[in-house]
C-alpha cells in the first residue's frame, strides 16, 4: 500500500525540484527542511507521514539544527542535547576569519 505524499508548502523547498522530492530516500533533508522552517500545518503533516518515531531517528542524525529547532525536538521527544548528533559534530570551520 502506497502512502499519499505530505502536503507541504513548496517555498520550504526553493532549492530543488519539488515535484522530484522522494520523501523515502530523502526523509532526512525533508524533515530537518520542515523542523527548521516549517509551520504547524507542515508539522502535522510530516507527523502524518513519517510518524514521531522516524522523526525523532532521523532529526538525531541531522548534522545542524538552530538553537530554536533543537530546543523543540528535546521537548518533543524528552532527549537530552548530548544525543543530537548536531551537538556533538565539531565545526568546520574552527573560527571565523581575521581580516
Amino acid at each position: 500500500m502506497k502512502r499519499v505524499k505530505p502536503v507541504l508548502r513548496r517555498t520550504l523547498f526553493w532549492d530543488v525540484s519539488f515535484d522530484g522530492i522522494d520523501y523515502e530516500s530523502n526523509a532526512r533533508f525533508v524533515i530537518g527542511r520542515v523542523l527548521g522552517r516549517g509551520n504547524f500545518e507542515d508539522w502535522k503533516e510530516l507527523c502524518r507521514y513519517y510518524g514521531l518515531d522516524r522523526i525523532r531517528d532521523e532529526a538525531l542524525q541531522l548534522r545542524y539544527m538552530d538553537k530554536i529547532t533543537l530546543s523543540f525536538c528535546k521537548a518533543i521527544f524528552d532527549i537530552p542535547k548530548e544525543r543530537f548528533r548536531c551537538c556533538n559534530t565539531d565545526p568546520s570551520i574552527k573560527k571565523l576569519w581575521n581580516y
